[in-house]
């Protein structure tokens, strides 16, 4: 079993943010797993989605339930073998699980940063990362790695550093959200922002939280990641089993207590969000995922954009992914043909959703495997 060790590491150096405002005396919060060889050439970064963290693999020393966001990903002898390679998972700024954020203390302040805790990016993130990198002598990268919003962190490594990343692995991403993803965004974030205790982000000094936000926020993102077959598969229109022990034989005609299965899912993963997710990190980290447009420095032309990536690439989509749906990583894949780059894309039938590239499907398993051992065969031993 891999037994994960949680570190950190502090920069007191300031980092420029794309927003023209900057942060300094900030800490990353980083796990790694395997052993970096010789000559530093097997690094694997992993790149998280929005509610995960640098917990990517393996289990917390005595806490047999604590398995990282991605461990069926990513340890011995799995895809992403750690007996290969030396992978690394970073908690971005912003987030709430140890890198600095907004429940934070600001050192220009001496206050919590809350609201004014700074925009920040993709490009921002990505620029963090490469901090600790250059920290750890890691100079190149056998790959990037990352899903969703993770996917779009590493497809901006290869434009940001293009001479730092050998191989890009891209799953269930997007080279930008369309309108459709952005409004899904801002209804969560207003779900957020009018709750009475978000006390205009500064709910830490009143020793509240806006709970009730943040449930609606995650009702209304946990919908999206799932694929209709996936929810109708799951609870069709079942009501809910029972009620105060009381088995269900018909409706109650009632429009606020939960009737339905998919009601009564819903608000259980609600409620658990609410109670380990930040607000204002919810806010950072969907909004950073509305301005990513590699394209728009480019007057909308992907390929120009992607001109500057150098590596090789492997794009990952899912036929029910509604949310990043395949013709998006179909984008990404004419770009970087156009530019006569070494490509690999595959597009799994799954029934799964967007939430596919989390689960064990064994053709996206099996793909991902043998792109890695590729990567192996070029690393020194």
């Amino acid at each position: 079993m891999l037994i994960a060790q949680p570190q950190s590491m502090q920069f007191d150096a300031a980092l420029s943010l794309q927003s023209g405002a900057s942060i300094r005396g900030y800490t990353l919060a980083y796990e790694t797993y395997g052993t970096l060889n010789a000559d530093k050439s097997n690094a694997v970064l992993i790149c998280h989605a929005l509610n995960a963290s640098h917990h990517v693999a393996g289990v917390y020393e005595g806490q047999p339930k604590s398995e990282g966001w991605w461990d069926n990903m990513i340890g011995p002898g799995k895809p992403v073998d750690t007996d290969k390679f030396f992978v690394i998972g970073v908690n971005n700024l912003g987030s709430c699980f140890g890198s600095t954020g907004p429940m934070h203390v600001n050192p220009d302040t001496g206050k919590v940063y809350g609201a004014d805790f700074p925009v920040v990016t993709v490009e921002d993130w990505v620029n963090a990362q490469a901090r600790l990198l250059d920290a750890l002598g890691i100079q190149t990268l056998a790959a990037v790695m990352g899903g969703s919003l993770g996917g779009m962190q590493a497809l901006s490594w290869t434009l940001q550093y293009p001479g730092r990343v050998r191989h890009a692995v891209v799953v269930a991403s997007a080279p930008n959200l369309n309108a459709e993803n952005i409004a899904f965004n801002e209804v969560a974030r207003r779900a957020i922002v009018t709750d009475p205790d978000f006390h205009g982000g500064h709910f830490y000094e009143h020793g509240v939280i806006p709970k009730r936000g943040l449930r609606i926020a995650r009702m209304i993102g946990h919908i999206t990641y799932l694929s209709d077959d996936v929810m109708n598969e799951k609870f069709g229109r079942e009501l809910r089993a029972a009620v105060d022990g009381v088995v269900r034989e018909g409706y109650r005609y009632t429009t606020q207590d939960v009737e339905f299965q998919i009601e009564s899912y819903l608000r259980y993963q609600g409620d658990k969000f609410s109670e380990y997710f930040d607000a204002n990190t919810y806010l950072l980290i969907t909004r950073a995922l509305d301005y990513f447009d590699p394209a728009r420095a480019h007057e909308g032309k992907l390929t120009r954009a992607l001109a500057a990536a150098r590596c090789k690439f492997l794009l990952v989509s899912f036929s029910t992914d509604w949310r990043f749906s395949p013709e998006r990583s179909r984008e990404i894949a004419r770009a970087l043909l156009d530019n006569r780059r070494e490509l690999t894309y595959a597009e799994i039938d799954a029934p799964h959703g967007h939430d596919a590239f989390l689960l064990d499907d064994a053709r996206y398993m099996k793909l991902v495997r043998s792109y890695f051992q590729g990567i192996a065969g070029e690393v020194t031993a």
